[in-house]
């Protein structure tokens, strides 16, 4: 930072910041499903933890309900035969992914799960603002006992909204890994970018693109397929597919392919 390499460092906030710290893997012990943590000493795990092998960082972390324990260990992966099959993804709004081999995954926040979730915590919220405006002394807010439970209320409807989410995009993904494709092809999204628009960020942030790319690499890495991320300025709709013509005018015509069968009539 003193020599300009680098930006200043922004330090951990009690306020704003997730609940999670380090745990020593020389310290860090499983017996009869409890697990030994430094500092803290022999908590019960639901699961028991692996015996016999190498933790590498292990980490704690809470929810807003629970306390996790993550370690990574070394497994052996079984070589997969893969289908040779190269599979396009596109994300969006209206639906979450459509890939070139007809899957079509929906737009988990449609649905009415998602929906009466987030009715009631638009409820809750105005009911916790009301309260604050109550108890107001002054510049100051005192918080209440009853101002507590609504707001822990509120942290569990976000708690629920986001493991719905994130559990539609392992489904989704792993429908998609589950074909053994030989390579899996994205568009590199500007997903900090595409926030700024204040009409459509809120649907943005719901689809978590970010995820959804990160797990899909994970996984083809883990089948052993390519996982490939276009660039955006890549003139997809613009090539043709035949002899590889960049259509460079402004006003694009879409004749001379037949929709049904994708064979170029004309270049």
């Amino acid at each position: 930072m003193f020599k300009g390499h680098a930006e200043k460092p922004k330090f951990k906030s009690r306020k704003c910041c997730k609940p999670a710290f380090y745990q020593d893997t020389e310290k860090l012990k499983e017996k009869d499903g409890q697990a030994l943590l430094e500092k803290i000493g022999w908590v019960a795990t639901s699961e028991p933890l692996p015996v016999g092998v190498k933790y590498s960082n292990p980490r704690v972390s809470f929810d807003g309900k629970y306390w996790y324990i993550s370690v990574g260990i070394e497994q052996e992966q079984e070589a997969l035969l893969l289908t040779g099959e190269i599979i396009g993804i596109d994300v969006g709004v209206k639906e979450l992914a459509v890939c070139s081999n007809g899957s079509v995954f929906k737009n988990i926040n449609k649905s009415a799960a998602v929906k009466k979730t987030e009715k009631r915590l638009r409820r809750l919220q105005r009911k916790a603002s009301r309260k604050y405006e109550m108890n107001k002394e002054g510049s100051r807010f005192v918080k209440t006992r009853n101002l507590v439970k609504v707001e822990k209320s509120i942290r569990l409807l976000h708690r629920r909204l986001t493991n719905i989410r994130t559990n539609h995009i392992h489904q989704a993904t792993s429908v998609i890994a589950k074909t053994k494709p030989s390579a899996v092809v994205m568009e590199d999204l500007n997903v900090s970018g595409m926030m700024k628009n204040r009409h459509l960020s809120k649907a943005i942030a719901g689809q978590k693109l970010y995820e959804f790319v990160r797990q899909m690499k994970y996984k083809c890495e883990k089948i052993g397929a390519n996982f490939l991320q276009a660039d955006k300025w890549f003139p997809s709709s613009k090539l043709c597919s035949c002899c590889g013509q960049v259509k460079t005018n402004r006003h694009r015509r879409y004749v001379g392919f037949v929709a049904s069968e994708f064979t170029p009539v004309e270049c």
